[in-house]
């Protein structure tokens, strides 16, 4: 199958689409299909090393986020313009920006079907990037353009339950499927705690929780950083390290000064997710995570994979995480509750061995090729089914 997949964000920038995208990617290519992908090229020039199927078109910087970039429309059409239906069996849309209406665009003229993954809760993350206008018109707003880009689809793939039930209530009625990403084999070798502790100056004996993520707004980092004002309370010497980037982190560096926090805290930035990053997971005696907008919470998974208990609220695609594993507790947004929580599970050593045990089990039924495989199934049923013809559906 040839399958084209499109999308306003890859690495080098970080975050759970790119993961996503890779995951799926390879694990099609795997099973003998053809997958391209159409992405953005990026400023710093860190996707040199791009295998022949990824097609990097022009883009210029987002405005109050310099990480993303927007795709040179001109550039993008023409290039999607030069492709005839031999070219390709489905296209697959992963961003709801230009890559989706490009994907419509394309996917009617050759009359293909489109498939397009719902990855951001986007009814509680543009307020924090559009402050100025109103949060009511802002959720109204995003649900209104959800709908209408679900419409142009034969089919969504959502990452958890919660995203989907949340899409039905919203009013969509194109069928969807959950399918989460799944982890490569590469994520379930064993990191090398020890080995992170020592480069990163962290005694083996220091208790030591944390964040993988991007440092945006939307991830409610604020609450752990008021957590571990409470934590540290309990267990005066823990450390909190967060690994990610992202618009909000000058923004914690300050509140974590005026907490008085800086003995505490560690800002540590991206890693390698395949060798520094399972290191850094290994090296933790807890994962915490706080976020209200996650459609999956994959490093949720991560982290159990290298059999670290997870503390956690349970929103969204958090709670369908969280309600499929033993290997961690779920609390409410309650800094005292949670403080609690990781202090119980860093202090009883045994409880903590438990969840360790029980968090590499509950990570095995994530393997990302069964995954592929149900998503290989999906574009077959779509492929077998007449695509909307284009007076039907809505611009």
């Amino acid at each position: 199958m040839k399958i084209l997949m499109l999308s306003d964000v890859y690495f080098p920038r970080v975050n759970g689409v790119s993961t996503s995208i890779s995951t799926y990617r390879n694990d099609l290519r795997a099973l003998g299909h053809d997958v391209t992908l159409v992405a953005p090229c990026y400023a710093d020039g860190a996707h040199v090393t791009d295998d022949s199927d990824i097609v990097r078109l022009p883009a210029r910087s987002v405005p109050r986020d310099p990480e993303d970039r927007f795709f040179h429309w001109r550039k993008l059409v023409r290039w999607t313009d030069a492709l005839r239906p031999a070219d390709v069996d489905v296209v697959h849309v992963q961003t709801p920006f230009a890559a989706h209406y490009a994907g419509v665009k394309l996917a009617r003229r050759l009359g293909a079907p489109l498939v397009e993954t719902y990855h951001t809760y986007f009814e509680h993350y543009l307020h924090h990037y559009v402050p100025f206008l109103p949060g009511a018109f802002m959720r109204k707003l995003a649900r209104s353009f959800t709908v209408s880009q679900c419409a142009q689809a034969q089919a969504i793939v959502s990452p958890s339950r919660p995203m989907a039930d949340a899409l039905r209530d919203y009013g969509v009625r194109t069928p969807i499927e959950v399918l989460p990403t799944g982890l490569p084999p590469s994520c379930y070798q064993p990191g090398d705690g020890a080995r992170f502790r020592a480069a990163r100056g962290i005694s083996p004996q220091r208790p030591m929780a944390l964040f993988v993520g991007r440092a945006a707004h939307e991830k409610n980092i604020d609450f752990l950083l008021h957590m571990l004002l409470e934590l540290r309370a309990r267990i005066p010497d823990v450390l909190l390290v967060i690994a990610g980037e992202g618009p909000a982190e000058a923004h914690l560096h300050k509140l974590a000064e005026e907490l008085g926090l800086r003995l505490n805290i560690m800002f540590i930035g991206y890693m390698d997710r395949t060798t520094e990053l399972l290191d850094c997971y290994r090296a933790a005696d807890v994962f915490v995570f706080a976020s209200r907008t996650e459609t999956q919470g994959l490093v949720l998974i991560e982290a159990l994979a290298q059999g670290t208990p997870v503390v956690s609220t349970a929103v969204m695609g958090t709670a369908d995480v969280m309600a499929q594993v033993s290997g961690g507790l779920v609390v409410e947004e309650d800094t005292v509750a949670f403080a609690d929580a990781v202090a119980q599970v860093m202090r009883d050593h045994g409880l903590r061995a438990e969840l360790s045990a029980k968090a590499r089990h509950d990570a095995e039924r994530w393997s990302s090729r069964h995954f592929a495989e149900r998503l290989l199934r999906l574009y077959e049923r779509v492929v077998d089914v007449e695509p909307a013809v284009e007076s039907t559906v809505s611009a």
